[in-house]
């Protein structure tokens, strides 16, 4: 909880911004905000808070963590985690599925949606993974994006959490928007995004720093009505949108 502040109204509910903590094209981080102090600060926080976070998609090898984290695309890791026990199942190598029928594929993995895309996406990437890299996940960035369906994102993940390679930083909706919101960052694209907190993340929290802020952002920080009043790093934000603060 945060610590209260003395002053007149300070426990008083902060009525919602309706302006998204997203700043005016062109605006910039206040000079202070990005500051080795303030970021060691907001690391430090969420060590703390978040102790064991880890890549929420259900995986056994870096073959299936490819896979699961491209069906994540538009869908939650919880939808992705209910069809892919069936997947692998039936299709546990990239042999396999790649020599699979497509309407199957389809069949399994409906209900995340974009599943006629997904499902060629998918066995394309298999394919690839079979033909190019003799059926084993590559480790490096160049190499994983010529999967279909896998984009600078799908490759940090992989290469962060099975791999434990600092590539990057996987920037998904809850890493961009409290990015923005804890002022690291002003932009809205994600490579930009991951470019910015590159910049002033030290390397050795990169694949964690991940972790931790989408667990937080789906806990805490969410996106329409953030729990202000229950977030450790309250005192460290000044998103314009915060529903409470105590300074």
């Amino acid at each position: 909880m945060p610590r209260e502040s003395k002053a007149a109204g300070a426990n008083r509910p902060l009525k919602p911004s309706n302006k998204a903590a997203r700043p005016a094209k062109g605006a910039r981080t206040r000079p202070d905000s990005r500051s080795s102090e303030r970021v060691t600060s907001i690391l430090e926080t969420l060590a703390k808070t978040y102790p064991n976070a880890v890549c929420a998609l259900r995986h056994r090898n870096a073959f299936e963590l490819t896979i699961a984290t491209i069906l994540s695309a538009q869908t939650t890791d919880v939808g992705v985690n209910k069809v892919t026990p069936e997947l692998f199942r039936m299709y546990s190598t990239p042999r396999k599925l790649a020599e699979a029928p497509l309407p199957e594929l389809e069949r399994i993995i409906r209900t995340t949606g974009f599943y006629r895309a997904k499902a060629k996406n998918i066995q394309g990437a298999a394919r690839v993974l079979q033909e190019s890299f003799g059926g084993k996940v590559p480790q490096t960035i160049e190499e994983l994006m010529k999967l279909p369906g896998v984009a600078r994102k799908t490759a940090n993940v992989v290469l962060g959490s099975w791999y434990g390679i600092a590539a990057g930083i996987v920037v998904d909706t809850h890493v961009g928007r409290l990015s923005r919101r804890l002022d690291l960052t002003r932009e809205s694209d994600p490579v930009k995004v991951e470019r910015d907190l590159e910049k002033v993340i030290p390397m050795d929290h990169w694949i964690q720093l991940s972790h931790e802020l989408i667990h937080h952002g789906r806990q805490i920080c969410i996106a329409r009505k953030p729990r202000c009043a229950e977030c450790p790093l309250e005192p460290l934000c000044n998103a314009a949108d915060k529903t409470w603060s105590s300074h």
